[in-house]
């Protein structure tokens, strides 16, 4: 119900009828001191809840700044990782290649040209290596450790001659990771206790 409260306004209204003041022709306040402070109590309430609605909202848009920060973030490093996984096919046949070269330029054939040829396929391996460390790509050595399901893939088992069972023994083809993750599994032999 409305409120209704004598003003200045009201009394020139009504007329020049302004006689002393008596208290007990003061209006009534509709509400009551109870009303009044159940409203107060309810808008309290309500201040604490929107406050509370708030600090939630702030803090999950808090939390979606953090995660699309993350997104854009991880795009930025792992956005080449199709282009790093093609380009280390690149790197196996570059490898091969000179591999082959070295086998090929022995004391017992002393051809300058592959010699040269050699040579250049080592450089150029080795540019290609700092050009992926540089981008956060790089090889795996794991001869000699643990074996580990998601660095790499198990092509073979070897006799555990001097190795301790687990560990790898060879490595078939390199594996390589992006910023820690990796891209390619190796494949790798891992040394077994030989069953007599």
């Amino acid at each position: 119900s409305p409120c209704v409260f004598s003003t200045a306004a009201q009394q020139r209204s009504t007329g020049d009828e302004c006689g002393p003041e008596d208290p007990r022709d003061e209006p009534k306040h509709p509400l009551s001191d109870c009303a009044l402070e159940h409203k107060a109590i309810k808008l309290e309430e309500q201040v604490r809840d929107l406050t509370e609605r708030y600090r939630r909202a702030l803090a999950d848009s808090e939390n979606v700044r953090r995660r699309t920060q993350k997104f854009v973030e991880d795009a930025k490093l792992f956005g080449i990782q199709s282009f790093c996984r093609d380009l280390v096919e690149v790197a196996d046949i570059l490898e091969k290649t000179a591999e082959s070269a070295a086998e090929e330029t022995e004391p017992s054939n002393p051809n300058p040209t592959l010699k040269k040829i050699y040579e250049g396929l080592t450089l150029i391996e080795a540019k290609l290596q700092s050009v992926f460390a540089k981008h956060g790509l790089q090889k795996m050595n794991p001869v000699g450790g643990k074996y580990d399901p998601y660095d790499h893939e198990i092509v073979c088992h070897v006799p555990a001659e001097g190795m301790q069972p687990g560990t790898i023994a060879l490595v078939t083809q390199d594996g390589y990771k992006l910023h820690g993750r990796t891209i390619r599994h190796a494949l790798v032999g891992v040394a077994v206790e030989s069953q007599e």
